[in-house]
């Protein structure tokens, strides 16, 4: 499978999104929370507290939509910065109560339109990034299926980062590479096996933990391992000394 296949299937419109992992990993027990407490409420990032194996945790998806309404109405996938003023709020909120976070990563960036800068999107992206990398409770971050640029990273400041096998993660489109290096759009396929952005090259370069088989939406054993992976996963994290995790979680990022 070439890089390039690897970005047509993180974009399939049958892929399942961050609602799908939510509403299979953790059931009714998930309770959606709204709003920045400054400006509105972000339809692009889902985010609450739910239940896993009987520990609270909170949990925290960039949603794109399952059909044209509702990728509408969630812009894409492409938050403003009012959510990630929502997800930091219940990420402070979690360290606060002790409860592990877990981020669905699934966006081609963040918005970029006029009044998302207005509001003060790249101060909301860098205030995530800054607060994810002290924050003291265990972040485990997976990427679904595009993970673009600053508006994926500002989720993926974690422990440990894994991704699906056909999820993608870059600092910029292959599209947008390829209009920069060579003012030509067509070499997308080139631009994108240079930009190592498959979930394989990524984990030979270190840059993530785990890889994770694709599901479908039907897989109950699947995602009934997947959630018990996630479960142990945080008992590992939730074991280590408060500064030592925050140390490792420094260090996994300066080694960069």
């Amino acid at each position: 499978m070439s890089a390039y296949d690897s970005v047509t299937a993180a974009r399939a419109n049958d892929r399942p999104t961050a609602i799908d992992y939510i509403t299979r990993i953790f059931g009714d027990s998930f309770i959606e929370l709204h709003g920045d407490r400054r400006y509105a409420d972000d339809k692009a990032v889902v985010a609450g507290i739910a239940q896993l194996n009987g520990r609270t945790v909170t949990v925290i998806g960039l949603e794109k939509g399952r059909n044209l309404k509702e990728r509408m109405e969630r812009n894409f996938g492409s938050s403003h910065p009012e959510g990630y003023r929502k997800a930091l709020r219940l990420m402070k909120q979690a360290e606060k109560f002790g409860r592990p976070v877990i981020c669905f990563v699934d966006t081609s960036g963040a918005y970029c339109g006029i009044g998302a800068e207005e509001r003060g999107q790249g101060q909301a992206i860098a205030e995530n990034l800054m607060e994810m990398m002290t924050l003291k409770t265990p972040i485990l971050s997976i990427l679904i299926g595009e993970g673009g640029s600053g508006g994926a990273l500002a989720l993926a400041v974690a422990d440990e980062v894994w991704m699906l096998e056909n999820a993608i993660y870059s600092v910029i489109s292959p599209e947008g590479c390829a209009s920069i290096l060579w003012k030509d759009p067509t070499k997308t396929a080139e631009a994108s096996e240079c930009l190592k952005l498959t979930s394989q090259d990524l984990f030979k370069l270190g840059v993530i933990e785990r890889i994770i088989r694709e599901p479908k939406t039907a897989d109950s054993v699947m995602f009934e391992s997947f959630k018990t992976l996630i479960a142990q996963t945080f008992d590992k994290l939730s074991a280590s000394d408060t500064e030592a995790l925050l140390a490792k979680r420094y260090n996994r990022f300066r080694k960069f």
